[in-house]
């Protein structure tokens, strides 16, 4: 099994880093914005969607991150804090602002959203090894 590893330069780059971590589950401790170095982190357990059909559905351990964070904005949800309540990453968006800065937005289920004021797209993404079966495909 290979390990997803992407790099978002630009929108339609984000867009196929959102497609990837669709229906991704995590909990606010997995998030954090180290602003000494101006990035954002995350680490979650995406749905693998590339899976061969017929395959079991599976999911991987996944970490993710912006760098060139100037601020950043949350609404439902408090990045590092220690709560169980699963969160559902339904897609991440960018708005442009002046060329090439923006603001990327990590939207979940029930209303929450975490925004990134960001100098310019920079993110990576990174299978972590892990993988194991699920019980059904998100819907």
């Amino acid at each position: 099994m290979e390990l997803l590893r992407l790099a978002a330069l630009d929108a339609e780059d984000l867009a196929v880093v959102s497609a990837h971590l669709q229906d991704a589950i995590l909990k606010a401790s997995d998030l954090a914005y180290l602003a000494g170095q101006h990035r954002f982190v995350l680490v979650a357990r995406r749905f693998d969607w590339s899976a061969e059909e017929g395959a079991p559905p599976r999911r991987r351990l996944t970490g993710m991150h912006f760098d060139r964070v100037l601020r950043v904005r949350s609404r439902g949800i408090t990045p590092g804090a220690e709560s169980d309540a699963p969160l559902e990453l339904l897609a991440i968006t960018f708005a442009p602002t002046e060329a090439p800065s923006g603001t990327a937005t990590l939207v979940f289920a029930g209303g929450a959203a975490i925004q990134l004021d960001l100098e310019c797209i920079e993110m990576q993404l990174k299978d972590l090894g892990p993988v194991w079966e699920v019980e059904g495909r998100p819907d």
